[in-house]
Order: C-alpha cells, then sequence, then structure tokens
C-alpha cells in the first residue's frame, strides 16, 4: 500500500471501515488518513460513532470489515491478529479517555510508570525516571507521591496523558478528553494537547471543543449516523459547511 499522500508520511489511514451492534451499524464505511504530524479532529452529534471510530484504530473495537493501517502495519477486519502485533499496533497508539482510568489505590508515580516496566520492560529506576520527565512536562511533577484521589479533575486527565506518553507512543488518541471536566479544569488538558501538537505529536482527537477543533486540528471531520459527512481545512468547514447536516450542527452549538 502507498504510504503517502505526496505531502508526508501516512501514520493512520482506515480504509472502508464498518462496525456492527447486532442490526445497529454504528461506523458506516468510514475511510480516513492521518498524516504525521498531523491534528485530526472529529467532531458530530452524540451517537454519531466518533468514541467507536476511534477504538476501532487501536483495536479495541474490532471492525467487522475494512482495514486498518497504523504506523506501516495493516490489520484486515477479517484476519487474525496475534497478540503480539496486537500489542504492537496498541502501543504505538496512546489513547486518553473521558475517564481517567488511574489506579486509586497507587501514587501519580506508579500510575505512570507501571506500563513501562510492564510493557516496555524498563526497570524500575528507568521508569520512574522518564514518569518524572512527563510529570514535569504536563506540570504535576509535584503530585508525583499523592494518589489520584486528591487531584483535581484536571490533573487526573493530565496524569492519563502522561501515563500515555510514557509508552512513547507514535500517535495519541484522544477521546472526548475535557467532557467530564468544568471549563476552567478543561482549560488545563487542552493547553497540554496544545504543547503536543505544537510539538509535532500525531493526534487524533474526538472533541465538542469546537475552539480547539477550529485553532488547532489541522484537519477536520464531521461525523453523523456513522459516516464523515464532511472534512477538510477547519476554518473552511467552519466557515461555510457544505453538507446540511453540518450546518444544523453548528448552528445549534452556537445558539447555546
Amino acid at each position: 500500500m502507498d504510504q503517502s499522500t505526496g505531502q508526508g508520511q501516512i501514520a493512520i489511514r482506515l480504509d472502508s471501515v464498518v462496525k456492527r451492534y447486532g442490526d445497529h451499524t454504528v461506523i458506516d464505511n468510514v475511510s480516513l488518513s492521518v498524516e504525521e504530524g498531523q491534528v485530526v479532529a472529529i467532531i458530530g452529534p452524540s451517537g454519531a460513532g466518533k468514541s467507536t471510530l476511534l477504538r476501532c484504530i487501536n483495536l479495541l473495537e474490532r471492525p467487522d470489515s475494512g482495514r486498518i493501517t497504523l504506523e506501516g502495519k495493516t490489520v484486515d477486519a477479517g484476519a487474525e491478529i496475534s497478540p503480539k502485533d496486537l500489542a504492537e499496533l496498541r502501543r504505538n497508539a496512546g489513547m486518553v479517555f473521558q475517564s481517567f482510568n488511574l489506579f486509586p489505590h497507587l501514587t501519580v508515580l506508579r500510575n505512570v510508570s507501571l506500563a513501562q516496566e510492564r510493557v516496555l520492560r524498563r526497570s524500575r529506576k528507568e521508569a520512574d525516571a522518564r514518569s518524572m520527565e512527563l510529570l514535569d512536562r504536563v506540570g504535576l511533577a509535584d503530585k508525583a507521591a499523592q494518589y489520584p484521589g486528591r487531584c483535581s479533575g484536571g490533573q487526573q486527565q493530565r496524569i492519563a496523558i502522561a501515563r500515555a506518553l510514557a509508552l512513547d507512543p507514535k500517535v495519541m488518541l484522544f477521546d472526548e478528553p475535557t467532557s467530564s471536566l468544568d471549563p476552567e479544569l478543561g482549560l488545563e488538558v487542552l493547553s497540554v494537547m496544545r504543547e503536543l501538537a505544537v510539538e509535532g505529536m500525531t493526534m487524533v482527537v474526538v472533541t465538542h471543543e469546537m475552539q480547539f477543533a477550529k485553532d488547532v486540528s489541522d484537519h477536520l471531520a464531521v461525523m453523523a449516523d456513522g459516516a464523515i459527512i464532511e472534512e477538510g481545512l477547519p476554518a473552511e468547514i467552519f466557515r461555510a459547511p457544505t453538507h446540511d447536516r453540518t450546518r444544523r450542527f453548528l448552528s445549534a452549538l452556537l445558539e447555546r
């Protein structure tokens, strides 16, 4: 498969991906390409299939048909994938969820270090050193000895970002990372994501933060009813959407 669009190497490519739950088609023949270093935002109404699409990229959800290429490795939906290949694919795609999914009985430092020791086989000393670098990067080095329950929601989400980065992923997937946070705490998380974008991290972000989608993303995809109905430059779509469903969705947001 050609891995280039002529502008940059392709980090993620989805080809005709379909996902069903019983008779309900959640992802309907979706194709999407993400270049290395690109930030792609996915927006759309609730129930559009955005989060499911994101989970298909790292095979937390197994598509019923189609192909997924991540950093040069292609997986056909109907083919078997070895545990080793699956682990490598997921390691290359760090994921940050709506809920923080931190271990409450472990300190912040252990939350970030544990997967490094188990997945990357780093020593505890090496893992802790890397964890401290990342906690400092997200502004939380002083919280290393705390437990997650003593941290705010915004801090917990930044810890979750540090934990995902600790496995040295090639791409980062964000599933509405600020949806459970109040606006002020959400800004803390968006600030870290903006920094990652500036540093050139490849990112796919399912978000309801329209300002982030408009200002930070390089490419915008609009989903409705399981399909991408419109995609292109964010500024152009926000200024003059071509699909009626996109116009209605953006109008509803502006009228809130």
